[in-house]
């Protein structure tokens, strides 16, 4: 697997072929533990069809469209907010009941 830093893999001339999770969020702008949400949410498509405890890939020409995509950054950044305030909410449900 290449492993490239978050400097190296904003400032290459090509990307690879394929990114993991960790890439993806770095192109996106976004946390790598927020791309399980994305998927979850059909808005990020793995490649193949990986099982759910697998490692996912992503094409990184879909991906590099993506950052073009106003309203897919939009409704992708929407839907995290929303998922933060949900569990937040629920760990303060939680507390409440100790």
């Amino acid at each position: 697997m290449l492993s490239l830093t978050n400097s190296e893999l904003l400032n290459a001339p090509r990307l690879p072929a394929r990114l993991d999770m960790e890439q993806v969020g770095i192109l996106l702008g976004f946390q790598k533990h927020d791309i399980p949400v994305l998927v979850k949410a059909r808005m990020l498509t793995p490649l193949g069809n990986p099982a759910a405890n697998a490692p996912k890939w992503f094409a990184s020409a879909v991906i590099l469209e993506l950052t073009k995509d106003e309203k897919w950054l939009s409704k992708a950044t929407k839907l995290i907010s929303q998922n933060w305030i949900k569990k937040n909410a629920s760990l303060k449900g939680e507390n409440s009941t100790l």
